[in-house]
């Protein structure tokens, strides 16, 4: 998928822009200069076509301020991954030095731009200040307004003629991808190193992707992988928080591209609210995932307790996700990473896995007449018939008479009984439930 950035000197209605581009209010709209101080992230489609919008802080050319000065780096990092970038100014104002500065910069940059005069909110002809943008050197204006959503359309379909074509992704439907995420400096390129054997050799750039992210091909046996790396950006030290938070964005991307997701953790750090974001994003898309547990070769004093107790300590921060198992590994010394190979197998096999549906009604006789289904009011609920709908993760559609009787604790209870009678422990499944006739 590719990236767009909005870019901007602070106030001229990027966040108003984003908000309406991708028709959410995620975005804090605001006339303080300054509000936005991270990028902030979503998707965004067009004419069927998907990518990702990047909302960034203002850029202050120059600016002595801290907070300013972190917008800026904040912005450069988004310039420096995207695709194609809209540049937005303010017809109330005019041109100003410092649009001819953030130009300038974008030109240096050689990433395509297109130039969106914002606030224009009339319908009709441009305004003669308009004319005026056309001496940025950026092309032709597009006239929008952000807040009445005029000329957004034009606006996409330049951004569309400006960018590069999405190269398309190799096809391998015998490999598993694997995306190795987590948040920086917890191994995931030490890993892809050892596995590879090699020194994060590029095998190919992913399409739409940030430079540093690459897949690497690994066989093992008969079955082939494409392990996605998501490794951190280089830079200097004093950036490090705004490359966390860009981290979040790639690997975001490369959970969308896998079938299983080894979530990485430091074991010398534990559980942290980074983990969880990028953790959660591959729970909520349904992905198989293995929780790789890395440097404990590093942690201290072990007893023959330690690896128990720490798992019943990550069993509660990973609650969430309880059916994804851990394995600890030293992507240093090797440790366990051969028996992660099999472990990304087992999770695949029972996600992709597809039950035929007299087996599934078999179990659902058994289930109902060993727990009665629930009743209220003198009615009882009664469920007819299940089919298995899909398969990644395996999704499981159950026909009954009364949705509204079937409580959540009775579906936890059929879930689980599907999960017990077919082996499903280690992936996330499904359970929709349909009245009889829907």
């Amino acid at each position: 998928m590719q990236l767009v950035a909005i870019v901007g000197r602070p106030n001229v209605g990027k966040s108003t822009l984003f908000n309406k581009l991708v028709g959410k209010r995620l975005s804090i709209v605001d006339d303080t200069p300054g509000v936005t101080r991270d990028r902030i992230y979503s998707r965004c489609e067009w004419l069927n076509r998907e990518f990702m919008l990047i909302d960034t802080g203002g850029i202050e050319p120059r600016t002595d301020d801290v907070i300013l000065a972190q917008m800026r780096e904040q912005a450069l990092l988004a310039i420096d991954s995207a695709d194609c970038i809209i540049f937005v100014t303010d017809i109330t104002t005019g041109v100003t030095a410092n649009d001819l500065d953030v130009a300038s910069m974008l030109t240096k940059s050689g990433k395509p731009v297109v130039l969106a005069v914002n606030k224009d909110d009339h319908i009709g002809e441009p305004l003669p200040e308009f004319y005026e943008f056309y001496n940025l050197g950026l092309g032709d204006p597009i006239s929008v307004s952000a807040v009445h959503g005029h000329g957004t359309g034009d606006l996409l379909e330049a951004v569309f003629e400006k960018m590069p074509p999405e190269e398309a992704e190799p096809e391998d439907e015998d490999a598993i991808k694997v995306a190795v995420i987590g948040k920086p400096n917890v191994g995931k390129s030490s890993l892809i190193n050892l596995i590879t054997g090699e020194e994060r050799s590029i095998v190919s750039d992913i399409a739409g992707t940030t430079r540093d992210a690459v897949d690497s091909e690994v066989i093992r046996g008969e079955q082939k992988y494409i392990f996605i790396d998501t490794a951190g950006m280089r830079r200097k030290a004093k950036v490090t928080e705004n490359i966390e938070h860009f981290s979040v964005l790639r690997a975001l991307m490369a959970v969308d591209r896998a079938d299983v997701c080894v979530v990485m953790i430091d074991a010398t750090v534990g559980f942290t609210e980074q983990d969880s974001k990028v953790a959660g994003y591959a729970h909520d898309k349904g992905k198989a995932c293995v929780i790789a547990v890395n440097k404990w070769d590093a942690v201290d004093e072990k007893t023959d307790k330690t690896m128990q107790e720490f798992t019943k300590k990550l069993e509660v921060d990973f609650s969430f996700m309880s059916y994804a198992p851990f394995i600890f590994i030293s992507a240093k010394t090797g440790q366990r990473v051969e028996k992660l190979f099999s472990m990304i197998n087992e999770v695949h096999e029972q996600h992709s896995r597809r039950i035929s549906t007299g087996v599934l009604n078999d179990m659902l006789s058994y289930a109902t007449s060993r727990v009665q289904p629930p009743s209220d009011k003198g009615k009882r609920l009664k469920l007819y018939y299940m089919t298995q709908a899909s398969s990644n993760p395996p999704n499981f559609v159950v026909f009954c008479n009364s949705k509204d009787l079937f409580h959540y604790s009775y579906q936890r209870y059929i879930e689980n009984q599907i999960r017990e009678t077919f082996g499903l422990d280690k992936t996330p499944i499904k359970l929709s439930v349909r009245e009889r006739g829907e």
